[in-house]
């Protein structure tokens, strides 16, 4: 429930304030709002109420929310005003630079939000970021699909398509999927990695941001396994060599164990002062049966950068430009069909599952500002239905002098909102077909 709670409250400040984006410039161009709601009221309303032109409400269906411009051919596809004479408050009797500005409100205001929240935050609790030089100190750590696209656990990254590495560890995942040729550290000598499209569609499947981690020395947490715990391994031991060779990293030690089912092992432990030797048996799976105690990157590895106001403000600008190139980006790799990237994209629900199971407003308010931008790039998006179709449409108007017919902006508007309609149904079908899985297969 708080994790639904957390998305409601996120969704419900993002389309607020961006329809008011397009509420408060219709306003100063005189143009009169009909409706103004959260989420959609389709068939009937939870709440509303008429104050002077404007209906406010909240509609029952959480998929965004709308304001209904007079004289406009929105997503209430309401045409029948349109057969009659334009009146002077109507959004279709304003010059095209006035309806720009209008369709462009929204996107402004998820834009002007995230540098707020940003600047709010880097000039309070600070800036903070897992360090990827901090990370690498030992190299990195892949799972089995990195090392099958040519990774080797102990590399260091040092450069994505001959760009140094981004100082932020997160953003160096995103630039490793998003990249062609990374460059690795392998003990000393430089490497090129390809990363093709396949080897994408793998990590993004079955590892994603997971499949590259810290390198770091590694103690039991709990043990998994009957023969383990007759053996004598204990919560808190430290596995140094695995049939007397050394080992330093939980890598290496899966590395000494593949391929070994049922065989009896020696396991020098050392536990406190003490080196003790324990002879085991591996399982079927070549385990020796434990869990290790996990590193909490936020812990070990973040740097925390308190700001003046003016450098806030200034980070809070580079941030925000570095996100919305990061969704070109990401929307680019989408396209792309070998990647199957778009199997990762997420409605609502998605999102949802993805978030805290406790109440966090530092990461509350983080988020709603990383979800901003990428509300603002997706609404900037030329396709009809979008804030970005609009105002392509004003844009072509502005430079060839002819605007679009009543009659072809709905059937534009139409085709728009069947592509926007489906794309909704497929992902949410797809997470909601996923969340079932997950809690009753």
């Amino acid at each position: 429930m708080i994790q639904v709670a957390q998305i409601i409250f996120i969704l419900s400040v993002l389309v607020v304030l961006h329809e008011f984006g397009h509420y408060i410039t219709a306003k100063m161009f005189k143009v009169r709002v009909e409706k103004f709601y959260l989420f959609m009221d389709a068939g009937f309303s939870i709440v509303k109420k008429k104050i002077g032109d404007t209906e406010w409400g909240i509609g029952w269906l959480p998929l965004g929310g709308y304001v209904k411009l007079s004289g406009m051919i929105d997503e209430s596809m309401d045409t029948e005003q349109m057969s009659e004479e334009a009146q002077p408050w109507e959004f279709r009797s304003k010059p095209a630079w006035q309806r720009l500005i209008i369709m462009l409100g929204g996107i402004i205001v998820n834009i002007l939000l995230a540098i707020l929240i940003f600047t709010v935050m880097y000039s309070t609790v600070g800036q903070k970021y897992i360090a990827t030089e901090t990370v690498q100190q030992n190299g990195l750590a892949f799972g089995e699909v990195g090392l099958k696209a040519g990774f080797q656990s102990g590399d260091k990254i040092i450069a994505v398509d001959n760009m140094p590495v981004n100082p932020k560890f997160n953003r160096l995942i995103i630039d490793v999927l998003l990249g062609e040729t990374i460059t690795v550290d392998r003990k000393g000598v430089q490497l090129p990695i390809e990363l093709t499209d396949e080897k994408k569609a793998s990590i993004l499947g079955l590892e994603g941001r997971s499949f590259m981690m810290p390198r770091y020395g590694f103690v039991v947490d709990s043990i998994s396994s009957e023969t383990a715990k007759k053996a004598g391994l204990l919560k808190g031991d430290k596995i140094v060599a695995f049939n007397g060779q050394k080992v330093t990293y939980f890598d290496e030690l899966a590395v000494f164990t593949a391929n070994k089912p049922l065989q009896n092992v020696n396991l020098t432990i050392e536990r406190g002062q003490k080196e003790v030797l324990i002879t085991t048996q591996l399982d079927k799976e070549s385990k020796i049966g434990f869990f290790r105690k996990l590193v909490n990157l936020k812990e070990n590895y973040e740097v925390v950068n308190h700001l003046s106001f003016s450098a806030a403000v200034s980070a809070a600008l580079e941030e925000s430009w570095q996100l919305l190139v990061y969704n070109v980006k990401q929307f680019k790799l989408i396209l792309k069909p070998k990647t199957e990237a778009y199997k990762q994209v997420k409605s609502p629900i998605g999102i949802a599952r993805m978030l805290p199971d406790f109440w966090d407003w530092e990461f509350i308010w983080s988020f709603t500002a990383l979800f901003s931008i990428g509300l603002a790039f997706m609404n900037l998006l030329p396709i009809p239905g979008l804030d970005g179709g609009h105002a392509l449409f004003t844009v072509v108007e502005m430079v060839t002098g002819k605007k679009l017919s009543d009659k072809a902006a709905a059937k534009v508007q139409t085709f728009g909102m069947v592509i926007l309609l489906t794309l909704m149904i497929l992902t949410f079908g797809k997470d909601i077909y996923q969340l079932v899985m997950d809690k009753f297969f």
